[in-house]
Parts: structure tokens; sequence; C-alpha cells
């Protein structure tokens, strides 16, 4: 697995050298240190990400130096993980669980009554904390004088617990008003109130016809039996006819301002980067989790080896947030990241040696912004249809000028060759321009 550098001082942690002799003091992979403390237990390559990135959370939560108030929020959203796990990988004991315990409990010992189990109190993370130090499967050597006194005739202010079938039946009822508010529910009533209305006069006349039928049986003897007019056939519900396509457009392309928080390398795939990136999306969206208080997306790039690391972190780029999520070994990618890279000529190999650059958006956007091409406004698809191939046929014409603006030019894209559009359109939010740092008539994708 591939190492952060945030890491490295994990066999220098007293409590992991006294509570686990068989760890090897030169190792530094905290996935083999959970699987030489845990042996019984399989992590698979998403937990190897997780517990990465709670590594580097526990360090900034430790950290003297880290804001108060970003503090806070760390924890604060620590204590809303641990309200429905048991540990920090859900179930699965971690050395992420031991490096947190050994970074939190000096700080969780200063904390008064009110800071551990008041009504804005951290319940979870207490509950948590003492769970770590006692129970047998972690079997840490915690001296008396640094265990957290858990005491729980202190507690201030009883939560209430998270009902998950609650929860669940809640996001359901979300989602349908949202379907209900697209006009599907109203559709749907409507031709099902249309096929009863038509079905009703049907029963009817079948019972009608029933006692003419009989009637006719009895004075068979007496008369000939007249001919049956035949029936008309009722129409049947026409169905809603499919919408029609769009036209090609890359404003059908939902592309953002998005916000990358942090980015680890991939443990399974050496050229990628795992990156936790805020991209705007209301909670309960799809493909997202909560990180540190925003909702994020889990973005795969390939990067690793083009871009710095730590270039990687904390920093607004563009993104494509509409393209159908795909696993990248193991790992589920749910936007792409815009960069740019020279042109190759005709007939030349594209052997990924670079140089990258990310595509910056202007100076104080936010994330969640909308970006688009300059003359082709529009509302972007809820989600690509792959088979339409929008995204591969306008990438084409996506380019840097030689001002170093991010641009699209519809003359490149052959299946717009016909629509009359010409011109290089510029790449830019509401509040200016999006660019390049250096590379001009440079390629983006």
């Amino acid at each position: 697995m591939a190492s952060t550098g945030l890491e490295h001082d994990l066999t220098k942690l007293s409590l992991i050298r006294d509570s686990y002799p068989q760890v090897k003091a030169a190792e530094s992979d905290p996935a083999k240190l959970s699987s030489t403390i845990f042996p019984s237990i399989e992590y698979s390559s998403t937990d190897k990400t997780e517990i990465e990135q709670w590594l580097i959370t526990s360090s900034h939560i430790a950290s003297p130096s880290e804001d108060s108030a970003k503090t806070a929020e760390r924890l604060s959203s620590l204590n809303t993980h641990l309200s429905v796990r048991t540990c920090l990988l859900g179930s699965k004991p971690s050395v992420a669980d031991v490096v947190m315990y050994a970074r939190l409990a000096p700080v969780v010992k200063g904390w008064d009554d009110e800071q551990r189990t008041g009504e804005h109190g951290h319940h979870h993370i207490v509950r948590w904390l003492d769970f770590v130090q006692s129970a047998p499967m972690f079997g840490l050597k915690v001296a008396d004088a640094d265990r957290v006194d858990v005491q729980p005739d202190k507690v201030v202010f009883y939560p209430k617990p998270i009902d998950q079938k609650a929860e669940k039946e809640r996001k359901k009822k979300e989602k349908a008003l949202a379907a209900a508010a697209g006009g599907t529910v109203t559709a749907a009533s409507s031709q099902e109130t249309q096929t009863m209305e038509t079905e009703k006069p049907k029963k009817q006349e079948k019972k009608k016809d029933m006692g003419e039928t009989t009637a006719a049986a009895a004075a068979s003897t007496e008369a000939p039996t007249e001919r049956k007019p035949k029936k008309e056939k009722q129409p049947k519900p026409q169905k809603n006819p499919p919408a029609p396509d769009k036209p090609l457009s890359p404003a059908l392309i939902d592309l953002r301002v998005a916000h990358i928080l942090k980015a680890v390398k991939h443990p399974e795939a050496d050229s990628l980067y795992v990156s936790t990136v805020a991209c705007g999306d209301p909670a309960g969206t799809e493909h997202t989790s909560e990180y540190e208080g925003h909702i994020v997306r889990t973005v795969c790039s390939g990067l690793n080896g083009l871009i710095p690391l730590e270039q990687m972190q904390n920093r607004k780029i563009v993104a494509v947030c509409n393209l159908k999520p795909v696993k990248m070994r193991g790992i589920q990618s749910a936007a792409m990241v815009l960069a740019a890279s020279p042109r190759l000529a005709e007939g030349e190999e594209d052997k990924h040696a670079g140089p990258v650059e990310l595509v910056d958006p202007p100076a104080g956007a936010e994330a969640g912004e909308r970006v688009y091409f300059e003359g082709w406004e529009g509302e972007p698809e809820g989600a690509l249809n792959p088979k339409k191939k929008v995204w591969e046929y306008c990438q084409v014409g996506f380019c840097t000028t030689g001002g170093r603006e991010a641009a699209f030019d519809p003359g490149a894209v052959e299946q717009l060759r016909e629509s009359g559009r010409v011109g290089v359109a510029i790449l830019r939010t509401k509040g200016g321009v999006c660019t390049v740092p250096t590379l001009t008539g440079a390629t983006i994708r």
C-alpha cells in the first residue's frame, strides 16, 4: 500500500509499542499494521483508503497548531460518524482506532462533563473511547493515569437514539417527493385513473350482456334469437411518448467548481490518487457521503506521478459531475477532474508522460458553482447516457487558448460541424474565467 507520509510515526507511538510487541519497528504501512494487530480481519481496498483518511484526521485533531473552529468541526463530524458505528470502519477494528484513541484520549481527558455528555457534547466519541480502551479485541495496555475516566452517573444529557428504520423511510419519502415534483408520480396517477375509467364501463357492459343473454335463453322457445351487435373496442390508454433527444452541446455536461478537501494515493494502483471532493451536492445525493461537515464524492484520478500529492490538497478544481460512476481498482469514482496536457500530434502515442496541469476556477469561486462555455449556456443532464457519447464527442473540442484560458472549439467536434456554430468559447463561472498555469494549445480531459 502506498504511503502518504503522514503515518510514518505510527510505530513510535508508545501505545502501539507497548500493546503490540509483534509489530516491527520499521513498519509504516497502516494496512499491514492493521493486519498484524488484527490477523483475523480482512481489509478491502476501500477499508485501506479509509484507514489512511482517519489517520490524517487524527493528526489534525491532535495538532496544537490546528484552528480551533476547524478542530470543533472535525470532532462534530467524528461524533456523528460514530453515532451508528462501533469502530471507525463500522464493525471492523483497525490501527486507525488505536491511533485515534492515542491522539484523542489526552484531549477528552481535559473535557468537562458538559463537553463530554452535554446537550451539545460528544457522547458517541466518549462511548467509543471507552470501548477501545476496554474491549479485549483491542487489548490495549493503557496505564490507569492515561485512561479516560467514563462515569455513567455523570451523563448530563441523554440524546435520542437514531432510528435507522425511520431515517431510511425519511430518505425514501424525500426521493418520492422529488420524483413527484418532476411530474413522474402525476403522470403515473393520471394513466392509472384513465385505465380505471376505461375498464369501468367494460365491467358494466359485461353485466348488461349477461342479463340479456339469460333473458334471450328463456325466450328461445317462443321467438328466434336476434343477432347481438358487435361491441366497439375501447381505445387503449396512450403511453407518454419518450422525450426527444436534446441536440449535442457541451452544456449537457455538468461542470462545477469543486473543492478537493484531501487526496491520498490509491492503495491498489500506482498511477491513481483517491480524493475526497466537495461538489456542492445536497445531503442525500446518490454516491455521496459526509466528511467533516461537507457532503463529498470520492474521485479517482490518474494524476499520481504527474502532479505532486501536496498540490492535490485543499484546492479548488473544475469537475465533471454527471458521468456514470465507475470502479477504479476497487474504489468507486463519482466524478472526474479536468486537467490539461499537450495535444498529441497525428499518429503520436500517448505515453502519459506529462506535463499535466489542473484547470483552475477563478479566485473566490465556491464549490458547486456552475461552470459553462460562453454562448453554450443551458441545463446539464442529470446523468449522461453513456450510449449517447455526449462526453466523448464534446471532449474533443476541450482546449486551452494562447492566453491559457480553458475553452471549447466546436470546429474540432465532427458531430457539430454542420451546426453552424463557430468560434472558440471560453470556460467560465459567473465570477470569471477558468485557466491553466502555463499550457497553451493543449487538450483538456
